[in-house]
Protein backbone atom coordinates (compact mmCIF):
# COMPACT_ATOMS: atom_id res chain seq x y z
CA UNK A 1 0.00 0.00 0.00
CA UNK A 2 1.51 3.87 -0.40
CA UNK A 3 1.36 5.72 2.02
CA UNK A 4 0.12 9.08 1.56
CA UNK A 5 2.02 12.23 3.04
CA UNK A 6 -0.99 14.61 5.02
CA UNK A 7 0.08 17.57 2.77
CA UNK A 8 -1.23 15.28 -0.15
CA UNK A 9 -4.00 13.91 1.44
CA UNK A 10 -5.34 17.47 2.52
CA UNK A 11 -4.49 19.27 -0.95
CA UNK A 12 -6.59 16.56 -2.23
CA UNK A 13 -3.76 15.50 -4.84
CA UNK A 14 -3.83 11.67 -3.95
CA UNK A 15 -5.05 9.45 -6.53
CA UNK A 16 -8.71 8.76 -6.51
CA UNK A 17 -8.85 5.35 -7.05
CA UNK A 18 -9.83 3.38 -3.91
CA UNK A 19 -6.80 1.97 -2.71
CA UNK A 20 -6.35 -1.87 -1.38
CA UNK A 21 -4.33 -2.97 1.02
CA UNK A 22 -2.62 -5.76 2.24
CA UNK A 23 -2.42 -7.56 5.37
CA UNK A 24 0.00 -5.42 7.76
CA UNK A 25 2.85 -7.03 8.63
CA UNK A 26 4.56 -6.41 12.43
CA UNK A 27 6.10 -7.56 15.71
CA UNK A 28 4.25 -9.84 17.86
CA UNK A 29 5.37 -10.38 21.12
CA UNK A 30 4.17 -14.08 22.44
CA UNK A 31 4.03 -12.80 25.87
CA UNK A 32 1.51 -10.06 25.08
CA UNK A 33 2.02 -7.79 27.96
CA UNK A 34 2.09 -10.96 30.92
CA UNK A 35 -0.42 -12.63 29.42
CA UNK A 36 0.29 -16.55 30.62
CA UNK A 37 -2.32 -18.31 28.03
CA UNK A 38 -4.03 -19.44 31.17
CA UNK A 39 -7.92 -19.34 31.10
CA UNK A 40 -9.16 -15.65 31.75
CA UNK A 41 -11.94 -15.55 34.51
CA UNK A 42 -14.98 -13.66 32.70
CA UNK A 43 -15.72 -10.14 34.63
CA UNK A 44 -18.82 -9.00 35.05
CA UNK A 45 -20.39 -5.98 33.78
CA UNK A 46 -21.40 -2.87 35.31
CA UNK A 47 -25.04 -2.88 37.19
CA UNK A 48 -27.52 -2.96 34.39
CA UNK A 49 -25.62 -2.70 31.66
CA UNK A 50 -23.77 -5.40 29.32
CA UNK A 51 -20.07 -4.67 28.09
CA UNK A 52 -20.80 -4.15 24.88
CA UNK A 53 -23.20 -1.20 25.88
CA UNK A 54 -20.12 0.26 27.00
CA UNK A 55 -18.36 2.12 24.15
CA UNK A 56 -15.79 5.14 24.59
CA UNK A 57 -13.67 7.46 22.64
CA UNK A 58 -10.14 7.11 23.46
CA UNK A 59 -7.16 9.75 23.30
CA UNK A 60 -5.91 7.77 20.27
CA UNK A 61 -9.06 8.79 18.49
CA UNK A 62 -10.43 5.24 18.36
CA UNK A 63 -13.91 4.03 19.26
CA UNK A 64 -13.32 1.39 22.00
CA UNK A 65 -16.77 -1.22 22.77
CA UNK A 66 -15.96 -3.25 26.41
CA UNK A 67 -14.24 -3.38 29.50
CA UNK A 68 -12.17 -0.69 29.40
CA UNK A 69 -10.02 -2.54 31.80
CA UNK A 70 -10.03 -6.20 29.68
CA UNK A 71 -6.60 -7.70 30.25
CA UNK A 72 -6.75 -8.33 26.19
CA UNK A 73 -6.84 -4.97 24.59
CA UNK A 74 -7.53 -5.90 20.89
CA UNK A 75 -7.41 -2.74 18.20
CA UNK A 76 -8.19 -2.95 14.83
CA UNK A 77 -7.12 -0.35 11.82
CA UNK A 78 -9.76 -0.69 9.27
CA UNK A 79 -10.43 1.48 6.26
CA UNK A 80 -14.09 1.70 5.36
CA UNK A 81 -13.32 1.73 1.84
CA UNK A 82 -11.02 -1.67 2.12
CA UNK A 83 -13.26 -4.65 0.44
CA UNK A 84 -11.10 -7.36 3.15
CA UNK A 85 -11.87 -4.77 5.94
CA UNK A 86 -15.34 -5.59 4.84
CA UNK A 87 -15.06 -9.15 4.72
CA UNK A 88 -13.73 -8.85 8.19
CA UNK A 89 -16.30 -7.31 9.62
CA UNK A 90 -18.90 -9.68 8.80
CA UNK A 91 -16.92 -12.94 9.29
CA UNK A 92 -16.02 -11.46 13.06
CA UNK A 93 -18.49 -8.91 14.54
CA UNK A 94 -21.37 -10.90 15.91
CA UNK A 95 -18.76 -13.09 17.61
CA UNK A 96 -16.23 -10.75 18.38
CA UNK A 97 -18.93 -9.12 20.38
CA UNK A 98 -21.37 -11.26 21.69
CA UNK A 99 -18.92 -13.89 22.97
CA UNK A 100 -15.14 -12.31 23.23
CA UNK A 101 -16.41 -8.45 23.89
CA UNK A 102 -19.47 -9.47 26.19
CA UNK A 103 -17.42 -11.75 28.78
CA UNK A 104 -15.40 -8.86 30.07
CA UNK A 105 -11.94 -10.23 29.26
CA UNK A 106 -11.63 -8.33 25.62
CA UNK A 107 -12.07 -4.72 24.65
CA UNK A 108 -12.18 -3.96 21.37
CA UNK A 109 -10.89 -1.11 19.44
CA UNK A 110 -11.17 0.30 16.17
CA UNK A 111 -9.58 2.83 14.45
CA UNK A 112 -10.32 4.81 10.98
CA UNK A 113 -7.13 3.91 8.37
CA UNK A 114 -7.55 6.65 5.61
CA UNK A 115 -6.51 5.44 2.58
CA UNK A 116 -8.60 8.25 0.31
CA UNK A 117 -10.64 11.27 0.42
CA UNK A 118 -14.41 8.97 0.09
CA UNK A 119 -12.63 6.92 3.08
CA UNK A 120 -12.03 10.46 4.88
CA UNK A 121 -15.47 11.48 4.48
CA UNK A 122 -16.87 8.51 5.37
CA UNK A 123 -15.13 8.00 8.43
CA UNK A 124 -16.33 11.86 9.54
CA UNK A 125 -19.78 10.87 9.06
CA UNK A 126 -19.78 7.36 11.22
CA UNK A 127 -18.05 10.12 13.79
CA UNK A 128 -21.21 12.11 13.93
CA UNK A 129 -23.23 10.51 16.06
CA UNK A 130 -22.76 9.24 19.62
CA UNK A 131 -20.05 7.03 20.51
CA UNK A 132 -23.11 4.38 21.00
CA UNK A 133 -23.94 4.68 17.48
CA UNK A 134 -20.03 4.25 16.28
CA UNK A 135 -19.73 0.51 15.79
CA UNK A 136 -23.43 0.41 14.29
CA UNK A 137 -22.43 3.16 11.64
CA UNK A 138 -19.46 1.52 11.07
CA UNK A 139 -21.17 -1.92 10.54
CA UNK A 140 -23.56 -0.63 8.08
CA UNK A 141 -21.19 1.39 6.22
CA UNK A 142 -19.28 -2.06 5.10
CA UNK A 143 -22.69 -3.23 4.78
CA UNK A 144 -23.36 -0.40 1.84
CA UNK A 145 -19.76 -0.13 0.64
CA UNK A 146 -20.45 -1.39 -2.46
CA UNK A 147 -23.25 0.86 -3.15
CA UNK A 148 -21.40 3.72 -2.18
CA UNK A 149 -18.14 3.49 -3.92
CA UNK A 150 -20.48 2.71 -7.29
CA UNK A 151 -21.87 6.08 -6.41
CA UNK A 152 -18.29 7.81 -6.53
CA UNK A 153 -17.08 6.09 -9.42
CA UNK A 154 -20.45 7.25 -10.79
CA UNK A 155 -19.02 10.66 -11.11
CA UNK A 156 -16.56 12.19 -13.80
CA UNK A 157 -13.20 12.31 -13.00
CA UNK A 158 -13.62 16.09 -13.47
CA UNK A 159 -16.51 16.17 -10.98
CA UNK A 160 -13.93 14.33 -8.39
CA UNK A 161 -10.79 16.57 -9.16
CA UNK A 162 -13.18 19.74 -8.38
CA UNK A 163 -14.75 18.32 -5.03
CA UNK A 164 -11.34 17.46 -4.28
CA UNK A 165 -9.30 20.59 -4.71
CA UNK A 166 -12.24 22.58 -2.74
CA UNK A 167 -11.33 24.29 0.65
CA UNK A 168 -11.83 21.85 3.39
CA UNK A 169 -14.48 23.64 4.83
CA UNK A 170 -16.32 22.51 1.87
CA UNK A 171 -14.49 20.11 0.65
CA UNK A 172 -16.21 17.14 2.88
CA UNK A 173 -19.32 17.78 2.13
CA UNK A 174 -19.32 17.80 -1.81
CA UNK A 175 -17.39 14.69 -1.45
CA UNK A 176 -20.64 13.27 0.28
CA UNK A 177 -23.00 14.38 -2.19
CA UNK A 178 -20.88 12.55 -5.44
CA UNK A 179 -21.03 9.69 -3.13
CA UNK A 180 -24.77 9.56 -1.87
CA UNK A 181 -23.33 9.52 1.83
CA UNK A 182 -26.09 12.45 3.38
CA UNK A 183 -28.76 10.09 2.06
CA UNK A 184 -27.34 6.56 3.32
CA UNK A 185 -26.28 8.18 6.53
CA UNK A 186 -29.31 10.22 7.09
CA UNK A 187 -31.31 6.81 6.48
CA UNK A 188 -29.43 5.61 9.34
CA UNK A 189 -29.79 8.49 11.94
CA UNK A 190 -27.65 11.45 10.80
CA UNK A 191 -29.13 14.46 10.03
CA UNK A 192 -28.75 16.59 7.31
CA UNK A 193 -27.75 19.98 9.37
CA UNK A 194 -25.93 17.57 11.66
CA UNK A 195 -23.79 15.75 8.75
CA UNK A 196 -22.96 19.47 7.21
CA UNK A 197 -21.49 20.91 10.79
CA UNK A 198 -19.29 17.48 10.91
CA UNK A 199 -18.15 17.80 7.52
CA UNK A 200 -16.72 21.58 7.74
CA UNK A 201 -14.81 20.36 10.26
CA UNK A 202 -11.61 20.68 8.33
CA UNK A 203 -9.32 20.36 11.91
CA UNK A 204 -11.05 17.00 12.36
CA UNK A 205 -10.59 15.25 8.51
CA UNK A 206 -6.57 16.80 9.97
CA UNK A 207 -6.79 14.93 12.66
CA UNK A 208 -7.81 11.74 11.30
CA UNK A 209 -5.09 12.03 8.79
CA UNK A 210 -2.61 12.71 11.43
CA UNK A 211 -3.43 10.04 13.39
CA UNK A 212 -3.46 6.87 10.04
CA UNK A 213 0.25 8.71 9.47
CA UNK A 214 1.33 8.63 13.04
CA UNK A 215 0.08 5.49 14.45
CA UNK A 216 1.36 2.87 10.55
CA UNK A 217 4.23 4.23 11.25
CA UNK A 218 3.87 3.86 15.21
CA UNK A 219 2.73 0.00 14.29
CA UNK A 220 4.28 -0.57 11.18
CA UNK A 221 1.03 -1.28 9.74
CA UNK A 222 1.47 -1.45 5.89
CA UNK A 223 -2.37 -2.11 4.79
CA UNK A 224 -5.81 -2.98 6.00
CA UNK A 225 -6.86 -4.47 8.05
CA UNK A 226 -4.23 -4.83 10.75
CA UNK A 227 -4.71 -5.82 14.22
CA UNK A 228 -2.56 -4.67 18.18
CA UNK A 229 -2.94 -6.76 20.67
CA UNK A 230 -1.87 -5.06 24.10
CA UNK A 231 0.40 -2.77 22.07
CA UNK A 232 1.37 -5.58 20.08
CA UNK A 233 1.14 -5.62 16.21
CA UNK A 234 0.06 -8.89 14.64
CA UNK A 235 1.18 -10.70 11.42
CA UNK A 236 -2.71 -11.84 10.96
CA UNK A 237 -4.97 -10.78 9.14
CA UNK A 238 -8.31 -12.46 8.98
CA UNK A 239 -11.08 -13.34 11.79
CA UNK A 240 -10.20 -17.07 12.13
CA UNK A 241 -6.64 -16.34 13.18
CA UNK A 242 -7.66 -13.34 15.56
CA UNK A 243 -9.99 -15.13 17.42
CA UNK A 244 -7.43 -18.53 17.78
CA UNK A 245 -5.19 -15.81 19.18
CA UNK A 246 -7.26 -14.10 21.48
CA UNK A 247 -8.40 -17.68 22.81
CA UNK A 248 -4.66 -18.52 22.87
CA UNK A 249 -4.28 -15.86 24.88
CA UNK A 250 -7.07 -17.04 27.33
CA UNK A 251 -10.58 -15.95 25.99
CA UNK A 252 -11.90 -19.47 25.94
Amino acid sequence: MRRFSIRQLLLGIIALPMALGLAACGSENDEMAGLSGEVIEKVPPPVNKSWVEVVDKTPDGGFRMGNPEAPIKLIEFASLTCPHCKVFGEEATDELRDTFVASGRVSWEFRNFILNPIDLTMAMMVRCGSPESFFALTEQSFEGQDQIIDAWDGSSEDQRNQVVGLPPDKRYLHIAKLAGLPEFYGARGIAADQASACLADGAAAEALVNATNEQSEKYDIGGTPAFVINEATLDIRNWSEVKAKLETLGAR
